[in-house]
């Protein structure tokens, strides 16, 4: 049917999600289903009684991370009032029933994101950050390949039954079964976005801000450039109509290759549809999904109209820019009662909703009136602003000891030596920092020649200036100002226990089994138990870790008790191995046991995660932990990274704060070790397990600490700084800089400026 295009409008909107909404799925004429971060699936029909507003109709609960691609089953023997398929940043695919809100499927294989779901037949298939696609065939597993060497990002079936695929490697490729037919080249950035145009091909979306219409032949049709920032998401109608959702905040339609419209959203417009009826429907990043529309008996009332225009303007405030500075963090009038520094200094102070720019008259010793500041497109070039005034240059010091970051302003015009102690001063710093200041300014500031006014005296202490090239009396005591948090470097380990704690308990559960008729066969003579006491004795005495040793006895007998005695009883057999692993001569002792077919850590992770107790999940975590502190479990470790994550995957959602710190150690502990080995295909999945850990709020601090950490080393020192971007990282930065814990709030700011260096 065709369309002739009229503006659209709101028609309503969808309120329910409690976080960013992130993908939507029309499902024929029964409905809409939204994915988002919340890690729900929402399922709205349309309201019979107005034929306009939709209501919630069921909440889909099982994912443990946010939420990305959907599709629509529709109704069916199995599914009689159709179903849904949803792929999440838990690695998982779940397949629904929306007659029961009950998963039919749990589909486990992506070790990555899952970034795109659909149907072909009856078969499901998935894509993912880890680079593959994956055939379903009734819940299990029938096909996988590797369709980039990227992550995939986005994929579509077209009608005629072949796939498109769209990656980070900035390529498209077209798929006859597992064969590629045609790559598509021409994007500068990640493909994020598919969408086939009736009679004509494909449609892409970039994080390039452009989109292209491509002929299945391979040849460039157009291409649409309107945003200013990442192309997340578009779609086509039969009537020729094109939408696009963005970063920028806008939807914007299409038509010929021209933007005929541009919707403003009060946040990021993750995915935008369209219905049959040519209506649209948009998901946003403040949770709400919207549906707009051309037909006037289906637009809003003129209070839900002016209302949602109002919200937009008031989300355009807090985001506006003046001199480089969020409109909201200008100083007020009040700034003006401080006298200015010197003749013709600027401040700009914040009046109503506009900044307005002040110099200072020396001669009558008042703030004089400019003007308006009103921002232009090239206003992140301007000059810096610190509390209202510009500066040539604005600099982070990091000084260390656990304090905040400090803001360091200097002007070319000034000289270093002067800006240096009157910063110190008003931070309330020693002046022994002074040298360090002024060799840091110099270096940063280009002013490697610079010469020092000879009549220069220091105005605390009557004293000349140091210079740089000189010899001086004070060392060097402040580093180079850098990242708060990261990289970190050298691994975590466990190393206190409660080793009398650890004897009884095991003294008392193995009385427990000496009493019990049925079990009594797997309790251990008193001879044992004295061997088991002389462990301990040796694991006490750290000042002759040195030269203490074991006996392969005293280790098999640990490993006896870890695979002998019921499961609910091994907890404080594990914590004695966790502190066997820290002393020297255990480690190596041990490490005769992981050989493969008798490895005792994947079989203990395996045994603990099947029947998961509190006690368990703890000291195991706990001990894999502690192996990396000595480097010849290294090449284990990273042999059986996939194994060890996937088995503890679920444990930094236990309700267990010590199970969360333990499980993000871990994830840690990983993040530097295959920094080091340079492993692309490890560090993907510990980002991935990192990134969920972060994005929960609900999470003990310390758990989410070392997660950022994890993901701010990634991305500074590993290789998937790219893969970290898509995965959208900056929303849990900027969640993070706005935490209370000071270390949280650092640690965000710390990954908020890798992704600008990026």
């Amino acid at each position: 049917m065709d369309i002739d295009f009229t503006e659209y409008k709101l028609s309503s909107q969808l309120r329910g999600h409690e976080d960013d909404a992130r993908g939507i799925c029309i499902c024929d004429n029964v409905g809409i289903a939204t994915s988002s971060r919340d890690r729900t699936v929402r399922f709205w029909t349309l309201d019979q009684s107005n034929n306009r507003d939709y209501t919630l109709s069921k909440i889909l609960l099982g994912h443990t991370s946010f939420v990305g691609p959907l599709a629509w089953i529709p109704p069916s023997d199995e599914f009689p009032e159709g179903g849904l398929v949803s792929g999440g940043m838990d690695t998982l695919v779940f397949v629904w029933n929306l007659a029961t809100g009950e998963k039919e499927h749990v589909l486990k294989g992506h070790q990555l994101q899952v970034t795109g779901v659909f149907l072909d037949g009856s078969d499901i298939v998935s894509t993912s950050v880890d680079c593959t696609l994956r055939r379903w065939k009734k819940g299990q597993l029938v096909e996988v390949w590797e369709a980039h060497k990227a992550a995939v990002q986005a994929v579509i079936k077209l009608p005629s039954g072949e796939l498109v695929t769209g990656s980070s490697d900035m390529t498209l490729k077209l798929w006859k079964g597992r064969s590629c037919v045609h790559t598509y080249v021409g994007h500068t950035d990640t493909v994020r976005g598919l969408a086939f145009m009736p009679a004509l091909g494909i449609i892409s979306a970039s994080h390039d801000g452009s989109m292209r219409l491509w002929a299945l032949s391979g040849q460039l049709l157009m291409e649409m450039v309107g945003h200013t920032s990442i192309v997340y998401s578009v779609d086509a109608h039969v009537s020729g109509l094109i939408v696009s959702g963005s970063e920028d905040c806008f939807a914007k339609i299409w038509k010929d290759g021209a933007c005929v419209q541009s919707i403003e959203h009060p946040g990021c417009v993750w995915d935008a549809k369209f219905l049959e009826n040519g209506d649209i429907v948009t998901a946003c990043s403040d949770g709400v999904v919207r549906i707009w529309t051309v037909h006037q008996d289906k637009i809003a009332d003129l209070l839900e109209l002016e209302s949602y225009s109002s919200q937009v303007s008031q989300f355009k405030c807090s985001r506006k820019r003046v001199g480089g500075l969020k409109l909201e963090d200008l100083p007020g009038l009040d700034a003006l009662q401080t006298p200015g520094t010197s003749d013709g200094q600027t401040k700009v102070v914040r009046e109503g909703d506009n900044g307005v720019a002040y110099t200072w008259n020396m001669r009558e010793y008042k703030w004089d009136k400019i003007g308006e500041v009103i921002d232009g497109p090239d206003d992140s070039l301007t000059r810096p602003v610190l509390d209202g005034i510009q500066y040539d240059y604005v600099f982070d010091v990091d000084i260390g000891d656990g304090e905040p970051i400090r803001k360091l302003p200097y002007n070319r015009s000034d000289n270093p030596y002067a800006a240096a102690d009157k910063w110190l001063l008003k931070e309330n710093l020693p002046l022994s920092y002074r040298q360090q200041i002024v060799e840091f300014i110099l270096q940063n500031t280009g002013q490697k020649d610079f010469s020092l006014d000879p009549s220069f005296r220091d105005p605390f202490t009557g004293s000349g200036a140091y210079i740089p090239g000189q010899p001086s009396k004070s060392e060097a005591s402040v580093e180079k100002p850098t990242f708060k948090h990261i990289p970190k470097k050298g691994m975590l380990v466990f190393d206190v226990a409660p080793f009398d704690g650890i004897l009884k308990k095991i003294a008392e559960f193995n009385s427990t089994l000496l009493s019990d008729v049925k079990n009594k066969h797997l309790s251990v003579p008193d001879a044992e138990m004295s061997r088991i006491g002389n462990i301990v004795k040796i694991l006490k005495d750290t000042s002759r870790y040195h030269s203490s040793k074991f006996s392969d006895g005293d280790v098999d007998l640990v490993l006896k008790l870890l695979n002998s005695w019921p499961v609910e009883m091994i907890f404080p057999v594990v914590d004695l191995l966790r502190m066997v692993i820290l002393h020297p001569d255990g480690a190596t002792v041990l490490l005769k046991n992981t050989s493969d077919g008798n490895d005792v850590f994947v079989e203990l992770a395996k045994k603990v995660t099947s029947s998961p107790l509190p006690p368990n999940l703890l000291t195991s975590i706990r001990a894999v932990a502690n192996l990396f502190k000595n480097s010849m479990y290294h090449d284990w470790l990273q042999k059986k990274r996939a194994e060890i994550l996937d088995a503890f995957s679920s444990s930094y959602s236990s309700s267990n704060k010590n199970i969360q710190v333990a499980y993000s150690t871990l994830m840690l502990n990983y993040a530097i070790l295959l920094i080091e080995k340079k492993d692309e295909e490890g560090q993907a999945q510990v980002l991935s397990a990192a990134l969920e850990i972060a994005e929960d709020e609900s999470l003990d601090t310390d758990s989410r600490f070392r997660a950022l950490v994890a993901i701010g080393s990634l991305m500074l020192e590993g290789l998937v700084r790219k893969i970290a971007v898509d995965f959208d990282v900056e929303s849990i930065a900027k969640a993070a800089k706005a935490s209370k814990a000071t270390k949280i709030a650092e640690v965000g700011a710390d990954i908020e400026l890798i992704i600008k260096q990026s």
